[in-house]
């Protein structure tokens, strides 16, 4: 009889249970740091960076969710985004952030890696595109709901859903890096923890 099973059997319980709920605890943690700074973050020439988009952008390349898991995020993100929205009609966003959350679960999945040297650029791009998507989403609701004019949609609404776009790309691979090392860390260290334990 080998001692060292049950130990070893324990370990892969312990990593398998905490596996099942890390998406979870980072989402939450990531999008209420998105709202607290949404709230505190001034805008710049009539911009303000989502970072609604950009945390969930963060906590779906950490995690992967399924597309399920991912439109779960999407709704409790535009949950967040409703109070504090400057918007016309807030309840966009009910659509808006799901259609964003779910393309970007895909992109993580279906987008081949952008590198420079090591320093792989995925996490700006999908932060990038995430943000169109989810705002041309938004605008085009705005548009019909409003029924704006189309001169409105083209040339006020969507530059400003273009800028958005490169600002929250930008932050996204800013602090996905911080994250992850921040997030993986929590985790080792639980590993650890259970081994002295055991």
């Amino acid at each position: 009889m080998n001692p060292e099973k049950p130990t070893s059997e324990m370990k892969i319980y312990e990593k398998t249970k905490g596996g099942s709920y890390r998406w979870v605890t980072i989402t939450t943690l990531l999008l209420a740091i998105g709202a607290i700074l949404h709230l505190v973050s001034p805008s710049i020439g009539g911009i303000t960076p989502n970072w609604t988009i950009a945390m969930y952008c963060i906590a779906i390349n950490l995690t992967r969710p399924s597309t399920g898991q991912a439109f779960g995020i999407g709704l409790v993100a535009a949950a967040i985004n409703i109070p504090t929205s400057k918007s016309a009609f807030p309840y966009g966003n009910l659509l808006s952030e799901p259609v964003g959350a779910i393309v970007c679960s895909l992109l993580v999945v279906l987008l081949s890696d952008f590198s420079i040297g090591k320093l792989s650029l995925k996490p700006g791009v999908i932060g990038f595109i995430t943000t169109i998507a989810s705002g041309l989403t938004f605008i085009t609701t705005l548009k019909i709901v409003l029924s704006l004019p189309l001169p409105v949609y083209l040339y006020a609404m969507l530059p400003v859903v273009l800028m958005t776009a490169a600002i929250n790309g930008i932050i996204t691979q800013l602090l996905y890096f911080p994250a992850k090392k921040l997030f993986d860390g929590k985790e080792i260290n639980h590993a650890g923890d259970q081994n002295r334990k055991l």
